[in-house]
């Protein structure tokens, strides 16, 4: 079997302080790391934008254009209750079906660490062949919830790369 490219990955950060540059973000580079380190994937982008959902639904939009070849489009920030946090309404502009068990998955893998992890409204879906991820701002929030789906990340971009086929594959792997 020939073993697939590695994962192409884009992060976007939702924060009005990290885009005025009145803080320095961590959460960003805490999840480009779990991308390069745990799914050997290829940052090739990381923006860091304020809290406006037209400007995040432009990035999703631009990052998830068939030309950038970007396969996993990460963000954090944005996913919780206050007014400004507008990333999964930013996303789900984009969004051309969207995969409410990813992110099910995600908080349910985490809850035993945190109920917060259920305060995350963070979604999941595809654009064309690119998958979105919405997780929270926090490093240690954004980085548990990737990890806890990082399992089945690599799976997801080979389907949607046409690279494996679910019904010959249900057998081996219950997809």
């Amino acid at each position: 079997m020939i073993p697939s490219p590695p994962i192409r990955a884009a992060v976007v950060v939702a924060s009005d302080r990290c885009a005025r540059g009145d803080a320095v973000d961590a959460s960003g580079p805490a999840v480009a790391d779990v991308l390069r380190n745990r799914l050997h994937a290829i940052v090739v982008e990381t923006r860091c934008l304020p809290d406006d959902r037209a400007d995040l639904s432009a990035a999703f939009r631009e990052l998830a254009h068939p030309d950038r070849g970007i396969d996993l489009v990460a963000s954090t920030g944005g996913t919780g209750l206050a007014p400004r946090d507008v990333v999964p309404e930013a996303a789900r502009d984009v969004i051309e079906r969207e995969h409410e068990g990813l992110m099910d998955l995600a908080r349910l893998r985490c809850l035993e660490r945190t109920p917060l992890a259920f305060l995350s409204r963070g979604v999941a879906g595809t654009v064309g062949s690119t998958l979105i991820v919405t997780l929270p701002g926090s490093p240690r929030g954004a980085v548990e919830m990737l990890e806890a789906v990082a399992d089945v990340l690599p799976h997801a971009v080979e389907m949607l790369r046409g690279e494996r086929n679910p019904v010959a594959d249900r057998g081996r792997h219950g997809a």
